[in-house]
Order: C-alpha cells, then structure tokens, then sequence
C-alpha cells in the first residue's frame, strides 16, 4: 500500500522538473490575435508532449509575417493555426536546426558523405532548399524532423505530416527522406547527431548566429 500511494506523490515531484526543462520564452512579432492564438496552441503542445531532447534553444517569436526559421531567434509563423502536427514539426524542424549548428564539425562530415549518396540535388524552386549545401543540410534535418515526428505523434500522424511537407516545400528533400530513411540515418547516428535526453543540456537562449537556417 505504501508503495501504491508513492507512485502518484513521486509523478507530482517529478512533474514540475520536466515542464521547468520545457520552460520555452514565447514572444510575439506584431502582438496580433493570430500570434497569440499560436502562442497559446505552442504552449499546449509544449505541456502534452516531452521535448526535452528536440529543445535546443529557449527562445522562440511568433511572427505571422516571416516564414519559419531558426536562427537568430527560433520563429514561427501562424499559418498552422488549425493544425497541431504542422506547428509541431514545423517547431521541432527549427529546433533541429540548432542541434546541428551546435554540431558543425559533425554536420559537415556527415554532409561529404550525403554528397557521395546524392551527386546531384535540386537546388531553389520547391525541390530544394535555396541552394545546394542548404538541401544536403536539410537532408539531415528533415531527417531529424521525421524521428521526432515519429517520437511525438506516432508512425501514422508523422508519415501523414511527412506527406502533407512532401507537397508542400522541399519537396525532393521529404520524398528522399522518406524513401532513404535507413541510409540517410545510417549517416546522421554515424556522427551522433541523433539527440539523447542529454542533448537537452545543451540548450541555450537565441544568440545572433545566423547560418544554416531554414
């Protein structure tokens, strides 16, 4: 009996240290009521689901004038308003972002190889990414993106948004993702840019870096 009753104290002690490790500073771009609805469905999705391994930075602007990007500062648009999944990969994609700023080294080795398994990719347009390193890079994030997906939402949900993105941007990079998955990840667990729980310790406050956004 004793055992039973310190489950459920043990969950509340624990509880509050993992929505600290969360703990995300959203502001808004133009302070509209489509940012602050978004604000509020982020914070929603940030409470239901732990993202402690996909955070890596803590600061994140709801702007909905700019198209999603990572650096400096993490934002987002509005445009998914309607659609958790969508906010939620689209968060996560940003957020990989910064894991593999912060692992340059590894993220350009891991590209030489992606050039050798892909000679040749789009570049621009609504294939590619707006030049040919950005689409090998995204390679890896979008990659990333899906593992998390997957982590977050489930197989079916994932490869549903998965879909949904393959139609939507980058079109080549999601399809290749999604019908090379095993060799593009052979790569990235190669330089470890797969994230552990441990990742989290890494995450910072939005500095003014500015390459390898999305």
């Amino acid at each position: 009996m004793k055992l039973r009753s310190a489950l459920p104290l043990f969950v509340l002690l624990t509880l509050p240290l993992v929505l600290t490790a969360q703990k995300i500073e959203i502001s808004l771009k133009n302070n509209t009521p489509a940012e602050a609805q978004t604000r509020t469905q982020l914070q929603r999705l940030l409470a239901a689901h732990d993202l402690t391994k996909w955070t890596f930075t803590r600061t994140v602007e709801i702007d909905e004038k700019a198209i999603p990007h990572s650096h400096p500062v993490l934002t987002l648009s509005t445009r998914h308003i309607k659609d958790d999944e969508l906010l939620l990969s689209t968060y996560v994609h940003e957020q990989i972002h910064w894991r593999l700023v912060q692992m340059s080294k590894e993220t350009d080795d891991a590209i030489k190889e992606l050039r050798v398994m892909f000679p040749k990719v789009p570049a621009g347009g609504q294939e590619g990414a707006r030049d040919e390193g950005s689409t090998y890079l995204h390679l890896l994030v979008v990659y990333l993106e899906y593992r998390a997906d997957r982590e977050l939402m489930g197989e079916l949900k994932a490869k549903q948004v998965m879909d949904f993105w393959s139609g939507d941007h980058y079109t080549w990079i999601y399809k290749t993702v999604l019908e090379r998955a095993r060799d593009i990840g052979t790569i990235a667990f190669k330089y470890k840019l797969v994230p552990t729980a441990a990742a989290a310790d890494k995450a910072v406050p939005a500095p003014g870096e500015a390459s390898r956004t999305r």
